[in-house]
């Protein structure tokens, strides 16, 4: 059986020798691009399943690298590498076209878990839900260009927040989500909220969905670790 194969791109050499090794180490066969321009070369004939793409490289950065991407409609989950650098930009990798992003300095095993996460959500040859416009599950649609919700096409009131939350759910379906993940996300490192913001905007939003926690059908709680959306998701137009 073939090994699951990942493209790591960063200029640094001391991250890009130690990662990779890591990376093999736990099962996958590994290539490395010091930039974005070598990273375009190379995954033609590497074909990867997932690429692992630093932000501030030189020659090419990884955003543009990610933009050029999906531009010649190549769908391969992409993990971005990125510094502190505030939720606004956060949003807007992902709205480029990320699957995911890891804030350095990071565990490596984090790592490991979202590429295998992102490889049993997504296959490469099939177009990402962070780019559907619109999405469902269920009776429930989430119009993410509009910031809008509908339950049986009617519009509900819901919080920016809540949205949000929503959002990420909905995009990252089946994962497990710790509560710091969704701060991160949705508030941002630059924000001095904690967790217990996080729950009441669960509550909040499991309210406006009708979903009991207890049977639920959309937001699953795992105890002692985050939550899970486990309502199937598809993209509409």
């Amino acid at each position: 059986m073939m090994s699951t194969k990942i493209l790591l791109v960063d200029d640094e050499v001391s991250i890009t020798s130690t990662l990779s090794t890591f990376l093999e180490l736990s099962g996958f066969q590994v290539a490395v691009a010091n930039n974005g321009e070598q990273a375009l070369e190379q995954i033609p004939q590497f074909k990867p399943d997932l690429i692992v793409l630093d932000v501030l490289m030189p020659r090419l950065n990884g955003r543009e690298t990610l933009r050029r991407l999906r531009e010649r409609n190549d769908w391969t989950p992409v993990i971005l590498l990125t510094q502190v650098i505030g939720k606004a930009e956060h949003i807007m990798a992902l709205e480029e076209g990320a699957d995911d992003y890891l804030n350095k300095p990071f565990d490596p095993q984090e790592l490991v878990v979202r590429i295998r996460t992102i490889l049993r959500r997504v296959r490469h040859t099939e177009r990402s839900l962070k780019m559907a416009r619109r999405l469902v599950s269920g009776d429930v649609i989430l119009d993410r260009t509009a910031r809008r919700v509908y339950i049986n096409e009617q519009e509900i009131a819901v919080t920016p927040k809540a949205v949000a939350i929503l959002e990420y759910f909905m995009t990252h379906p089946d994962e497990l989500v710790t509560r710091n993940r969704l701060l991160d996300a949705v508030w941002g490192w630059e924000s001095a909220v904690g967790g217990r913001v996080v729950d009441t905007r669960i509550a909040e939003l499991r309210k406006a969905l009708n979903d009991d926690p207890l049977e639920p059908h959309f937001i699953q709680t795992l105890p002692g670790q985050g939550y899970r959306f486990i309502g199937p998701i598809k993209e509409i137009t």
